[in-house]
């Protein structure tokens, strides 16, 4: 038996804007219920409102009785309590605490996390089991992400480090900023004419493949950005890196400059020979030499700018010929020469730094 809800038409006012409110807040069970409601009220036989809103007759009757007993307070839907967490909020920020000191600091072999560890890392820590495949998600809710890992060096040294980012470094922007030099990062890069590879779009279960010569050859760059302005000097080089290819890059720097520079470099056996050193002592009232922190390509901003001349052009390339090669490094060299705005983005560590 079908219950009459015989509303006046505040009710029915009432109802509307309870379902314009359900609409404007996205909140789908409401509308749903309020709809329905709504429905009775103007009329519709329970049959017809049980195939327009996909709800059965039983469900619409006790809506219905709801309403008539509590009124428009019937209404309120609120959050579904859902099954209790297993883990504690306190126990995941623990648990995040831990993934953050890394595997070996929790009694694993390995310098890097797979869900199969931290899937056992919760069991023996809190005597919980997740499947591996929710470990994704718990992890992506913690905050944490699914990244690739990079080296740092066994030879660093942190006091060194911090000296350069809090005293070495903000002399340097001072001086060059009397001075009116150039604040010029350098540093030499090698692009293999076997190309590199990276990630790409293909079908499931088929590797791409991208072919190579197999030649072992490379084009060698020098290479120097300058902070203030992000002007990049250049040299495609042949033979190897050495003192003598490095003086001359440096003479192609004076040539094309009337600005004093200071030069910060890394600590290449090329950079600091004996013949490097009588040049630029020779050469002291053009240039300033500083040296950066031992095993810190980090600090270097070129290292970023070498990084996005390999992704735009030479990744997942084929090269069939060291002119090919060439010609592909010199064409991107160019668009980057023309790009002082990408090059200056590639400073943005040291830009954030409160000296700057």
């Amino acid at each position: 038996m079908s219950i009459r809800l015989n509303a006046s038409p505040s009710t029915i006012k009432g109802l509307r804007a309870k379902v314009n409110f359900a609409k404007q807040m996205g909140n789908l069970k409401l509308f749903h219920r309020v709809q329905t409601l709504l429905l009775v009220a103007l009329g519709i036989r329970y049959d017809d409102i049980s195939k327009q809103m996909a709800i059965s007759l039983d469900s619409i009757r006790c809506l219905v009785n709801s309403f008539l007993a509590e009124g428009f307070s019937s209404l309120t839907v609120g959050k579904s309590t859902g099954r209790k967490p297993k883990l504690t909020k306190t126990q995941k920020n623990l648990l995040k605490e831990m993934i953050k000191k890394g595997p070996e600091a929790n009694g694993f072999c390995s310098g890097c996390w797979n869900s199969a560890m931290i899937q056992e890392l919760i069991r023996i820590n809190f005597s919980v089991f997740y499947s591996a495949k929710y470990i994704v998600n718990l992890l992506n809710n913690l905050g944490l992400s699914y990244q690739k890992a990079k080296f740092e060096s066994c030879h660093l040294d942190p006091k060194n480090r911090e000296e350069w980012l809090n005293k070495t470094f903000p002399k340097l922007f001072a001086l060059a900023k009397r001075k009116k030099s150039l604040l010029l990062f350098g540093d030499e890069c090698s692009f293999p004419m076997w190309g590199s590879l990276s990630y790409t779009w293909a079908e499931k279960g088929i590797q791409p493949v991208i072919k190579t010569s197999g030649n072992r050859r490379a084009c060698k760059v020098f290479g120097a950005i300058d902070y203030f302005t992000g002007k990049f000097y250049n040299k495609i080089i042949e033979g190897k890196f050495n003192s003598q290819s490095y003086i001359s890059f440096i003479n192609g720097i004076f040539s094309s400059t009337k600005k004093h520079i200071i030069l910060i470099q890394d600590g290449a056996k090329y950079h600091t020979s004996g013949d490097v050193k009588i040049f630029f002592e020779r050469n002291r009232d053009k240039i300033t030499v500083f040296q950066m922190p031992s095993y810190s390509p980090d600090y270097n901003p070129i290292e970023i700018l070498w990084k996005k001349i390999k992704k735009k052009g030479i990744h997942l390339n084929y090269f069939p010929s060291m002119d090919a090669l060439v010609d592909r490094v010199q064409c991107l060299l160019l668009f980057f020469k023309d790009s002082a705005q990408e090059i200056l983005k590639v400073f943005g560590f040291y830009t954030k730094l409160n000296y700057v």
